[in-house]
C-alpha cells in the first residue's frame, strides 16, 4: 500500500481531494470541507498521509508532541487494514519529526474507531464532556511514540 504525503506547502492542491474523502467517511453533519482541511494542513508541523480515493489521516507535532486531527478511510475501503496503515504511517511520521507522544480525541460512542486506537496502543488519558456537536462526549487518547 503506497501512501502519498502532503505537507503544508500542498495544502491549497490537495484539500478539495480530502475533503470529498472525509464526506464520504462521516456523517454529514461531521464531515470538513476544503477550506477547514486546508487551514489545517497549512499549519505548521500539519502533515496529511493520503491513500487516493480511499482514506487519509491529518496530524500535526509541535515539540515533542503529535496529534491526530483527524483519520478518514470511506466505507468501501474499511475492514482492509488501511485505518491501521494510516494510524502506523502517521506515527513513524510523527517520531521522525521528533514527537515521543501522540494524542487524538474519539467520539466514545465510535467502536469501530477506539477498537483501532486501542489495537494501537493508544490508551484514555481524559474526556471532553459534550465534546461533539450531537452531544456526545470524547475520549483523550495517548501513546507514546519512543
Amino acid at each position: 500500500m503506497s501512501l502519498r504525503a502532503a505537507g503544508p506547502a500542498e495544502a491549497a492542491a490537495v484539500a478539495a481531494s480530502l475533503a470529498a474523502l472525509h464526506a464520504a467517511a462521516f456523517p454529514p453533519a461531521e464531515a470538513w470541507g476544503p477550506d477547514a482541511l486546508q487551514l489545517m494542513l497549512e499549519m505548521p508541523g500539519s502533515f496529511a498521509l493520503i491513500q487516493d480515493g480511499q482514506g487519509f489521516i491529518l496530524a500535526r507535532t509541535a515539540a515533542d508532541e503529535a496529534e491526530i486531527l483527524t483519520l478518514a478511510v470511506i466505507p468501501a475501503a474499511r475492514r482492509r487494514g488501511l485505518g491501521g496503515t494510516l494510524l502506523a504511517s502517521a506515527m513513524a511520521a510523527a517520531r521522525a519529526r521528533g514527537a515521543t507522544t501522540m494524542f487524538l480525541e474519539v467520539a466514545e460512542g465510535n467502536a469501530a474507531a477506539c477498537a483501532l486506537y486501542a489495537a494501537g496502543a493508544f490508551r484514555p488519558v481524559g474526556r471532553r464532556s459534550r465534546y461533539y456537536p450531537d452531544g456526545g462526549d470524547a475520549l483523550v487518547l495517548r501513546r507514546e511514540l519512543a
